[in-house]
């Protein structure tokens, strides 16, 4: 191991530590019922899962599951830490590769991750299209998806590379999201998906 590579190595270990901490902390608190809570470089962020939020969610889901099977390993608020300082997400939909196991902590590696779709909320959405997706593009996440049901439109993020992704496509609800050309192969109907 290389001194840079043991300093990385022990960054993400703090990283980890830290994150532990904040949610044993937040664990603790009176989250509201119906609160999803994700920190974001190391700030907490609670918003409220509205119908339209989870609907939407559900047809990405269910459209995972259609392609891959139902033993898939798609998932939903489940934490992976995410590169960075104090990313502990908590993406709406996470489908990992298969053969993907969990880390010496029990959470799932965001090296593992195949695709991400987070659907916008008022509150959060400078995230999902900020610091969210530069450390998806650093994790190398091949395929991010952002569902917006207040523009009634979808932005396709692909081709990581650097903290950045080559590869953005905005697409009109009732569009067809076609990741035929990526690692997902897979086409996503957008025709029911719900709108605020």
């Amino acid at each position: 191991m290389t001194v840079l590579e043991d300093r990385i190595a022990m960054a993400e270990s703090d990283n980890t530590r830290q994150l532990d901490e904040m949610f044993e902390r937040l664990e603790k608190m009176p989250v509201p019922e119906g609160y999803k809570v994700e920190i974001v470089g190391g700030a907490i962020f609670m918003s409220p899962q509205r119908d339209i939020h989870w609907e939407t969610i559900r047809m990405v889901i269910w459209a995972l599951e259609d392609r891959f099977g139902r033993k898939a390993k798609v998932f939903s608020d489940v934490r992976i830490d995410f590169p960075g300082r104090l990313n502990g997400y908590c993406p709406d939909v996470a489908k990992l590769r298969d053969g993907a196991t969990k880390n010496d902590e029990g959470r799932w590696r965001y090296q593992d991750v195949e695709f991400i779709a987070e659907v916008i909320s008022k509150d959060t959405a400078l995230n999902d299209y900020g610091p969210k997706k530069t450390a998806y593009a650093l994790a190398e996440v091949p395929v991010y998806v952002v569902a917006d049901p207040y523009t009634g439109k979808c932005r396709l993020f692909t081709q990581p590379k650097e903290g950045d992704y080559m590869s953005d496509t905005s697409l009109t609800y009732g569009t067809d999201v076609d990741m035929t050309s990526t690692p997902l192969d897979l086409v996503l109907k957008t025709d029911e998906f719900p709108r605020d």
